[in-house]
């Protein structure tokens, strides 16, 4: 196991060094969507509209985060069960999406689509949302405001505490 500190910036780079059980801090801007916004965003593919963000080098965080309290950048912000985007997942990752980010397994076919595509999948640590908020320094509705907690949100993280749980050659800790 190694510890890894990587900027989203840099991620599509770095992916390649990411073993499963690996230490990944993670800083840069990262997106939250979850069912409700993943819709939105197919139908906005569909109907050909803008997107709410480039999905190309993307990172997604399936969360929702809860209301805001004063004085802080952001409520409770913990990982949502991942495998509600499987039918959503592999289609991002063909467009280039690089990483997701949530809680639980994935499919078969979206652990194929990370490796077609070279990309990653990290967990965060369910039950310690509040713990999570304390590595985000900032957090902006950018999509579908109606969906309240499920809007698309940009995030900014700072040493996000994560575990690889795919990586890019399909290494799964879940088969472990």
């Amino acid at each position: 196991m190694k510890i890894h500190y990587v900027n989203t910036t840099d991620l599509r780079k770095k992916v390649k060094e990411l073993s499963v059980g690996d230490k990944v801090y993670l800083s840069g801007i990262v997106y939250t969507s979850r069912d409700a916004a993943h819709k939105r965003i197919f139908e906005a593919i569909a109907n050909g509209e803008k997107l709410p963000y480039e999905i190309y080098d993307s990172v997604v965080y399936y969360a929702g985060p809860t209301p805001t309290p004063d004085g802080l950048q952001i409520g409770s912000c913990g990982p949502t069960t991942s495998g509600r985007m499987d039918s959503y997942s592999p289609s991002l990752l063909d467009m280039g999406q690089i990483c997701m980010i949530g809680k639980g397994e994935r499919s078969k076919n979206v652990v194929d689509a990370i490796v077609r595509n070279g990309a990653v999948y990290l967990c965060a640590v369910g039950g310690a949302g509040a713990l999570a908020a304390k590595c985000i320094d900032s957090c902006k509705v950018i999509a579908y405001d109606d969906l309240g907690c499920e809007s698309v949100k940009e995030l900014h993280f700072n040493n996000f505490p994560l575990t690889v749980a795919i990586d890019s050659k399909g290494n799964n800790i879940f088969e472990h």
